[in-house]
């Protein structure tokens, strides 16, 4: 027995609803069942909706429910939620472990030294923790895994385990990285023609300065913590340098962790080898003014390597003289930068750069000149009303990082505006030398080419700062310290690879993915794992990524009554 309705259309287009009570009968002799009306309320809207619920009450009554409600009966399982955790990053995680080939080469290299698969297990839950909530490896496996991400397969997992993982990492690196570059390529269709390399410092918290080698499983670890010049201004503090070679996409190739004391320019002889030994076929390696030397410029030519390789202008008397003075037309590269081709010299010794110039930046650079100058003014004036102690006030000034460019002293001593160097510092603005060996780029190429590598920059802040925190860094010996940067290299690639198919930074996925969550309730002596509902922006995130959502319910259990 059930409640029908019928509707009716009127001339004037209207359309009139009945309410009845029915049920169905089986008709014997037509062989079918027939609806039997058992009594007739007329018109839905001459019904009110106090009357209906005075009747489902009145029913409610008769059969003993629970009417505390008004006369809505509701059956309510008895359900006890256990606990709740983030699903969504570490899924997605997993799925593009697997897909950039993280996965497979990990698995490849455990088969050949017979461990098992915990191993596994381990480096991922560290890659993921990475990418969700960056932990130390000990809060990893007591905080994250036991309370926040829901792994099963990794809650039995200790800290030894994941020191076991991260040695095996460390002495399989490059065979990993190499498979994961082949794999991520042909998955994204890298451009690998153009590479860009670039060091970046990462501290240790430690005040102690390695000193030798050490050696371990029969390899040799060079003293990694060691002080150098700090690009994090930690000059006193142990560091490493860690240097990073990147597709145009921003997608890691390779990466290297140096001693801390290690010079930018002594480093690309051994990361030129190292890609040459990859078969990258025309590969033209793009690096900043700290990669320029002679002898860096002689080390990547050689075998007929290409570059594009920035120049410090004010160091190289070269530019000076013969290429910030060349006149020449700028040609138009984008909105916003405009380059030209300056030749210097003959024959075999003829080298190509390409002066660079930002429009916006050079009016930028120029009223912030006249702000100084302004100051540097009324500085002197006071100085010359005797409102400032002399010699104090000059060695001041003339010490000034702000103001000493522009100053130079009088036969008394005493400070004046030079204009010589005004003039020479306009000559900078907006300003940028490349130099390269490569006659068959176009100056649009280079200049936009040279450009791109502030991807690379993007790259190291997401290590260092927003998310994968590659430091602070605990450990003590070489070969751990360069498992935790792989890691958080691995951790890079997979979180490149989601900015690359969602066109969104990290930061904003990760955000959505957080909504994705398992919830385990205990129900009618069953223990229920399931996730919520996949709706909204998360499935449009997860189709943007190319990931399916995850079985509604992930696992179900008998429990016993006295669970």
């Amino acid at each position: 027995m059930y409640l029908r309705t019928t509707q009716r259309r009127r001339k004037d287009g209207s359309t009139i609803r009945y309410l009845a009570l029915a049920e169905n009968v089986w008709n014997a002799a037509r062989g079918r069942s027939e609806v039997q009306v058992v009594y007739n309320f007329g018109r839905a809207d001459a019904q009110s909706e106090a009357q209906l619920r005075r009747l489902v009450h009145s029913i409610n009554r008769v059969l003993g429910e629970d009417t505390a409600t008004g006369g809505d009966s509701v059956e309510i399982p008895d359900i006890a939620i256990d606990e709740s955790r983030d699903l969504g990053v570490v899924h997605v995680a997993r799925t593009f472990w697997e897909e950039l080939g993280i996965g497979p080469a990990v698995r490849e290299v455990l088969e050949a030294k017979g461990l098992g698969a915990q191993h596994h297990t381990a480096l991922f839950a560290m890659a993921a923790n990475r990418l969700e909530e960056p932990r130390s490896k000990r809060g990893c496996t007591t905080r994250w895994l036991s309370d926040r991400a829901w792994l099963p397969e990794a809650e039995t997992l200790d800290v030894d385990r994941l020191y076991r993982a991260l040695d095996v990492l460390a002495t399989s690196a490059e065979q990993i990285e190499r498979r994961i570059f082949l794999q991520t390529a042909n998955l994204f269709s890298l451009d690998a023609d153009l590479i860009f390399y670039d060091t970046t410092t990462a501290y240790c918290e430690t005040d102690v300065a390695d000193e030798v080698e050490t050696e371990w499983n029969g390899e040799t670890y060079p003293a990694l913590r060691r002080r150098g010049h700090s690009k994090e201004g930690r000059d006193n503090q142990p560091q490493v340098i860690v240097a990073l070679a990147v597709t145009r996409e921003g997608m890691p190739i390779r990466s290297w962790v140096l001693p801390g004391d290690t010079a930018d320019v002594s480093t690309v002889k051994q990361i030129k080898e190292d890609l040459r030994a990859w078969h990258l076929g025309r590969c033209i390696f793009v690096g900043d003014a700290g990669m320029y030397s002679k002898a860096n410029l002689k080390t990547l030519s050689e075998g007929l390597g290409r570059y594009i390789v920035a120049v410090p202008m004010a160091r190289v008397k070269e530019v000076q003289q013969d290429v910030l003075s060349r006149p020449g037309r700028y040609r138009t590269v984008a909105s916003n930068l405009k380059a030209k081709d300056v030749w210097v010299g003959d024959g075999e010794r003829r080298k190509r750069y390409v002066l660079c110039l930002n429009p916006e930046e050079a009016e930028r650079q120029r009223k912030h000149r006249e702000e100084v100058l302004a100051e540097l003014q009324s500085e002197l004036a006071r100085i010359d009303r005797g409102e400032a102690d002399h010699p104090k006030a000059a060695c001041r000034l003339l010490s000034s990082g702000r103001y000493g460019r522009y100053l130079s002293t009088d036969s008394r001593g005493r400070p004046r505006i030079d204009q010589k160097k005004v003039k020479a510092a306009q000559a900078y603005d907006g300003k940028f030398v490349v130099v390269t060996n490569d006659d068959s780029l176009s100056v649009e190429d280079i200049a936009l080419g040279y450009k791109g590598a502030s991807i690379i920059e993007s790259c190291f802040r997401k290590m260092k700062q927003t998310g994968l925190e590659v430091r602070p860094m605990y450990h003590v010996a070489a070969r751990r310290i360069t498992a935790h940067v792989k890691l958080c290299v691995l951790a890079l690639q997979i979180q490149r690879a989601a900015e690359l198919r969602c066109g969104q930074p990290w930061t904003a996925i990760a955000h959505v993915l957080g909504r994705l969550k398992v919830v385990s309730y205990r129900s009618q002596k069953r223990s229920i794992v399931q996730r919520t509902e996949v709706s909204g922006e998360l499935a449009q995130t997860l189709r943007q990524l190319r990931v399916q959502a995850p079985s509604k319910v992930l696992s179900v259990t008998a429990v016993s009554d006295a669970a």
